[in-house]
């Protein structure tokens, strides 16, 4: 059935094909149904009334000519030529129209939410609520993005809400990227602790926003003024997440909490002094931030007191920077612990002390490293590895082709290496036996191990994990492959421990970040249950009961009991 004021096809075309000008009301109606709003409409229906204000001698329209002869041709061409120009004109509106929109969604990563940019190489970068598509950050991350839309659909609706946003790099198409694929764990981990934290029988509700700095985080500066003007329009109260121990994250957080005041709780963030205090570079305190990962201190001093006993000859192999040119906060960190932590330090080589720039090319430089190894006087039996692990499986194929490679040799790094496959064949050459060190989260199978503590907590949220949401399933392999989905979750979970303290307070209302970030310095004595086990927040914003969870891992060979003798 026609609405009231809708112009029937037939209306149209009997209109447009008279030979007189269309009346007022049809022209519009009819620009009303072609999407122009009131204000387009106005050039339009001022040339109709140009057309018909000038009355003719007999006190009729200037269209009424006399039906004789070349007057009616005329009349008739004249009206004609009008109902065309208009269509015509319409018909160029709409192409105009689409062709900007298209041009529009080509900028906007397919979108139209001018908080998402299209980036050279097609990265997705900015701020979406997942009611943009699934797959505006990729096709890894359509089953986890589609979640999260329905979600907070369904707690738009009910009113009752407050907004978290996780800020993360995502998606890894730009070449330097840092994450190796690891964020779609992330981001299915943050989803599940809101999507837990909302069946609970607590309120306010949570709301998920994703802010994608990009692969590099170049582009933080974007995602975190969008989320500054979302504040209070939005509910925002809290930010999870954050991304890497690099500059970046630095500038995110001092902006975030000076300019928004927004409590933060990083996921990933292991940097030493990469906390409230804002010791990482000397700037002053960077109020509102905690973090739930293990520190690259709480890591090297784990490994130093599982070493055999023994004296080592150490080589020290290093980078500061990104691949941004930025500082890297987290190999700048373990490059500090090597040298300060004394059961590490004690087996320096002076002369045996290498850094390399990842602009440079690190596949060029890391060969010439490990021959440098061969080409000294001492054994290089050990070598402290302060990089990022994308660039580790290069290091270690150089290993294997160096001199002396049938020398054994253990490499020992951060958490970093988590993301490192086991299977790297450099791992497994018995000409060239390689060990490697790192201290991060247990594995799947030791967090279910019944000596566990916290054995409950990880097997509700794996099995919170691995259920269907919304008709989307993550896969479990996700949670053995990288410890990123459990310190995302812990994240969301210490920020949601936070503001449902903050609202249990005071019932009446919602909770604001001032509110929360009040809450999250105040989680002592074991407050959050997070898959990792029980824990809480200190002055400082840093993890408490490290010790109970920060674990030693092994790849490749097993690790020579014994080394050079004690001098």
């Amino acid at each position: 059935m026609a609405r009231d004021g809708d112009l029937a096809v037939s209306t149209i075309s009997q209109t447009l094909d008279k030979d007189k000008l269309p009346s007022r009301e049809f022209t519009v109606k009819y620009l009303r149904g072609c999407g122009l709003t009131a204000e387009e409409q106005k050039p339009w229906l001022k040339c109709w009334d140009t057309l018909d204000s000038e009355p003719s001698a007999g006190g009729g329209r200037r269209w009424a000519f006399p039906a004789v002869g070349g007057h009616r041709r005329l009349r008739a061409g004249l009206a004609a030529g009008t109902a065309l120009a208009l269509a015509v004109g319409l018909v160029a509106w709409q192409l105009h129209q689409r062709s900007e929109e298209e041009e529009f969604r080509r900028k906007h990563c397919g979108t139209m939410n001018p908080s998402l940019v299209t980036e050279t190489g097609g990265e997705c970068t900015g701020v979406t609520d997942g009611s943009d598509g699934a797959a505006v950050f990729g096709d890894d991350l359509k089953p986890v993005m589609t979640a999260i839309g329905a979600e907070n659909q369904n707690v738009v609706e009910g009113g009752d809400y407050v907004t978290f946003a996780f800020l993360t790099p995502l998606t890894s198409k730009d070449a330097n990227s840092l994450t190796v694929g690891q964020y779609v764990a992330e981001l299915e981990g943050a989803y599940t602790a809101v999507a837990e934290e909302n069946k609970k029988d607590s309120r306010p509700k949570i709301r998920l926003l994703v802010a994608s700095m990009g692969s590099s985080q170049k582009h933080w500066k974007r995602a975190v003024d969008q989320l500054e003007t979302r504040r209070d329009s939005e509910r925002l109260v809290a930010v999870a997440g954050m991304g890497l121990s690099q500059q970046e994250t630095v500038d995110a957080a001092r902006e975030l909490s000076k300019e928004a005041e927004l409590p933060m709780v990083g996921d990933l963030i292991t940097a030493d002094g990469f906390d409230a205090t804002g010791a990482v570079d000397g700037k002053g305190p960077i109020s509102g931030l905690a973090r739930v990962a293990l520190s690259n201190s709480d890591q090297l001093t784990a490994i130093s007191e599982e070493l055999p006993p023994g004296r080592r000859t150490a080589a020290l192999v290093s980078t500061s920077l990104t691949p941004n040119g930025t500082r890297d906060l987290y190999t700048e960190s373990l490059d500090k612990g090597f040298r300060t932590i004394e059961g590490l330090k004690k087996h320096l080589d002076d002369h045996s002390d290498f850094a390399f720039d990842p602009r440079g090319g690190p596949d060029a430089i890391l060969p010439t490293i490990s021959q440098n190894f061969c080409n000294t006087d001492k054994t290089i039996d050990t070598v402290y590895y302060a990089a990022r692990v994308r660039y580790l499986p290069d290091f270690l194929d150089a290993l294997t082709k160096r001199s002396c490679h049938a020398q054994p040799i253990t490499v020992i790094t951060g958490s970093d290496a988590a993301a490192l496959d086991p299977k790297t064949q450099a791992l497994h050459d018995p000409d060239s036996p390689i060990t490697v060190l790192y201290a991060s989260f247990p594995k799947a199978e030791q967090f279910r191990a019944p000596d566990n503590p916290g054995r409950g907590l990880y097997e509700a949220f794996a099995k919170a994990f691995t259920s269907p949401h919304h008709g989307q399933q993550f896969p479990t392999e996700h949670l053995a492959s990288s410890y990123w989905g459990i310190v995302a979750y812990d994240s969301v979970i210490t920020a949601a421990t936070a503001l449902h303290n903050a609202a249990a307070h005071n019932p009446s209302s919602i909770p604001n970040h001032h509110a929360v970030r009040n809450e999250l310095y105040a989680l002592r004595n074991n407050a959050v249950a997070g898959a990792s086990g029980h824990f809480g927040i200190d002055k400082n914003g840093n993890r408490t009961n490290t010790d109970t969870v920060t674990t030693v891992h092994r790849l490749g060979q097993p690790l020579p009991k014994t080394t050079q003798p004690s001098n």
